[in-house]
């Protein structure tokens, strides 16, 4: 019996009943499928897949048809699992309307369940455009990768007073404008448990502590197979890329030997046609 997909109610339930959210990025159909037998309440198709998929610097180069396609196959994959697009950056950033024509591109196009973006008080006119247009609507402040520039690179926020009651404002007002739930990506554990206890909406977190109403984590990060640099908040549960890489050596080795293919890894001809099959190439050693 396939498992019931949660929604914003059942969250809600979970926050107040202290139940932890389990909630992981992915980019394509068999990361998805594995992560909705495994009984993931939240899958993210984030924009972190410029990196992990495309080997961008950044997420930034991200696009919304990429967004599409991915959160598509990641649908497909997972019809019991609460699905969320992550909306890429320029996306939202112009003006309302065309955050709510993005958004509601994820909706008609890849049938997500949420959208995400990034940003505080500045995104409040686009939270609240996409809310009225009837999408769930998650908000994401802390480390923002699509503004990291002003950031001064990919640095953990709210380590000072002055930067936590920032981030505490911009949470507010988050839940102030309707959101249904928020992430907080990159702070310390103490400011993830005060905004967590001070919202009524679900808090999640990467990197912002144990208090959260859930975790996030990027499925590349966990699997180890994105190599490029590990995050601080990240504990990886396999070694994939060494897992792949070994077995694409043993393979290179295998055929470079004469080792594979074996008999078993053959086709071979229908009872009585090879006898025929020989008789028929000596034609063409005449």
């Amino acid at each position: 019996m396939a498992k019931k997909k949660k929604s914003i109610i059942d969250f809600r339930k979970m926050k107040k009943a202290g139940e932890k959210v389990t909630w992981l990025t992915s980019y394509d159909y068999p990361s998805a499928q594995f992560g909705e037998a495994a009984g993931l309440d939240m899958i993210l198709v984030g924009d972190s897949l410029g990196m992990c998929v495309y080997g961008y610097e950044g997420t930034t180069p991200v696009t919304m048809d990429q967004c599409i396609v991915h959160s598509e196959a990641v649908r497909r994959a997972a019809p019991n699992t609460f699905v969320m697009g992550d909306m890429p950056f320029m996306s939202y950033q112009i003006s309302p309307q065309e955050a709510v024509a993005n958004a509601g591109r994820f909706v008609k196009e890849a049938d997500v369940d949420a959208i995400k973006l990034e940003g505080g008080k500045r995104v409040i006119p686009m939270i609240r455009a996409i809310l009225d247009a009837g999408i769930v609507v998650c908000g994401h402040i802390g480390l923002t990768p699509q503004s990291s520039g002003q950031l001064g690179g990919h640095k953990a926020q709210g380590r000072t007073v002055e930067s936590a009651r920032l981030l505490i404002e911009d949470a507010l007002a988050i839940q102030e404008a309707g959101a249904h739930m928020l992430l907080l990506e990159a702070v310390p554990p103490e400011v993830g448990k005060f905004i967590t206890e001070r919202l009524e909406i679900p808090v999640y977190g990467i990197g912002a502590g144990m208090h959260t109403d859930g975790q996030l984590l990027i499925i590349s990060d966990l699997i180890g197979q994105f190599q490029a640099f590990t995050p601080k908040f990240v504990k990886k549960y396999a070694n994939v890329a060494e897992i792949v890489t070994n077995a694409i050596a043993a393979y290179c080795e295998e055929v470079r030997a004469g080792a594979f293919p074996e008999d078993k890894h053959c086709y071979h001809m229908l009872e009585g046609e090879h006898e025929k099959f020989l008789e028929m190439i000596k034609q063409y050693s005449k």
